[in-house]
């Protein structure tokens, strides 16, 4: 990734590997996360993706511990092997396990907050 494109970003991306699932219109799709932000996803993309990426879409990620982050997401950008989608939605346990997650994994709680902060602007 280019340094224009780090420096543009407000939100810090976690690397993590853990099961997702897709849903939209009554389907659904299993796939891998590649990494999360308070902001958004990007996960692989599944197979048989035939999915509307005009309209919204529901996304579970199963942590450990039966613990899921459930979120309303668009799709921000796709290619061949990747899609990128943005969070208009998450309920309060959600982003009480995503602060968690991001906070763990950046180490900064000054970072955080700013972060956090964004989220409302």
């Amino acid at each position: 990734m280019t340094t224009a494109i780090n420096e543009r970003r407000h939100f810090s991306r976690i690397s993590f590997d853990c099961l997702t699932t897709i849903n939209q219109a009554g389907k659904q799709w299993s796939t891998s996360l590649i990494d999360i932000s308070l902001k958004g996803l990007l996960v692989a993309v599944p197979a048989q993706w035939d999915a509307d990426d005009g309209q919204v879409f529901e996304v579970d990620i199963a942590l450990a511990d039966d613990t899921t982050i459930s979120m309303t997401v668009n799709c921000r950008h796709s290619n061949d092997d990747q899609l990128g989608f943005e969070c208009q939605h998450i309920d309060i346990d959600s982003i009480s396990h995503l602060r968690r997650l991001v906070e763990l994994n950046i180490g900064d709680s000054d970072l955080l907050e700013r972060e956090l902060a964004a989220l409302g602007k």
